[in-house]
């Protein structure tokens, strides 16, 4: 929604977005058994075994390194690609729930030790 001199006061919106420099991964939580639902809305494969499913969200600055994390991550285990956004710096993983622990495990670790990211606790839900 836009701004106009025609609006009331209660609809102006006025969205800043901010990146901030540095070498970071700030989130990197791993849903276990998520609602099939779910899946849909986030345009992922709706056929998986959702008894053993399990999906991994990790954002990282600067956004281009979104392409190693997901090369690390295929690498590292049997997850599939959900989603990788270098211009935001996202990335989204599928698998099991083991595959998907150690697929981010897997990713923190290289960032951490080989690009010297400053790197936040996986959480879990």
């Amino acid at each position: 929604m836009g701004y106009t001199d025609n609006m009331s006061p209660e609809m102006k919106q006025r969205i800043i977005q901010e990146l901030v420099p540095g070498k970071q991964i700030s989130l990197a939580h791993i849903i276990a058994n998520p609602d099939k639902i779910l899946y849909t809305k986030l345009g992922l494969d709706p056929s998986v075994d959702y008894s053993r499913a399990a999906i991994g969200i990790m954002t990282v600055s600067p956004a281009e390194t979104a392409i190693i994390m997901a090369d690390i991550a295929i690498k590292s285990s049997g997850v599939e690609l959900g989603f990788v956004d270098r211009f935001s710096g996202s990335l989204i993983i599928t698998g099991t729930v083991s595959e998907v622990e150690a697929s981010t495990k897997a990713v923190l670790d290289y960032v951490d030790g080989k690009l010297g990211f400053v790197i936040c606790p996986i959480t879990r839900t």
